[in-house]
């Protein structure tokens, strides 16, 4: 994956950094990224202690970032490497882009089910958040470093999935610019979804429900 993002990254002429935050995994992760990238810079290795988590560590990527955009995207190929060039492009004038299962020529190839329950839950959202966006549920973000900034005192990474939800909620709020480019899920290439569907529907209604109720605060 990190020779994918750096190939399909390269003839644009950007500043790259790959950062990779692992959880301290028992799998192995951090020995393969010191052999591999080992004497990369463009490759930089983050081992947390004693901290578990997606959303807190997409945080800990984020303050650790000192590119001028920084891109949010699953390790395992679900996210493809191949639509971030589109991605950066349509990041002129936008401060966050989203990649989007829900707009013409997107799609899910893991599972329809899924993909129809993403969409049932995104119909949620938007009634309830008054949300234009019609994935806000994607984890396949660019955006640039000062949205990230601007929004650093908001509660937003706790939880799972759901951080997605409130960052897309509170940069809308902000007044920000935000585009949708349509992207396909693929099948992960290895491992297995940590994503435990009632669990994760439970607290992603509870996140929704809570940005619901503050809007009069």
């Amino acid at each position: 994956m990190i020779r994918a993002i750096l190939e399909v990254l390269q003839p644009l002429a950007v500043e790259t950094q790959v950062i990779v935050v692992d959880d301290d995994s028992p799998d192995g992760t951090a020995a393969v990224i010191r052999e591999a990238f080992g004497d990369t810079e463009a490759v930089r290795l983050i081992v947390r202690q004693g901290e578990r988590g997606l959303a807190t560590a997409i945080a800990r990527g984020i303050a650790e970032a000192r590119t001028d955009l920084i891109g949010i995207m699953d390790t395992d190929f679900n996210h493809h490497p191949r639509y971030l060039p589109e991605m950066l492009k349509q990041l002129e004038g936008a401060d966050l882009v989203i990649g989007s299962r829900y707009l013409p020529g997107g799609g899910m190839r893991t599972s329809r089910l899924r993909y129809l329950g993403s969409w049932a839950f995104n119909a949620f959202i938007r009634a309830l958040l008054g949300s234009p966006i019609r994935d806000n549920l994607s984890g396949y973000l660019v955006g640039r470093s000062s949205l990230f900034r601007r929004l650093q005192d908001k509660d937003i990474y706790s939880g799972y999935g759901d951080y997605a939800i409130r960052l897309i909620y509170y940069a809308l709020r902000e007044g920000l610019v935000l585009r949708e480019v349509p992207v396909v899920y693929e099948f992960r290439l290895g491992g297995e979804s940590k994503t435990q569907f009632g669990r994760q529907l439970i607290n992603y209604t509870r996140a929704v429900l809570a940005l619901r109720f503050s809007r009069g605060l």
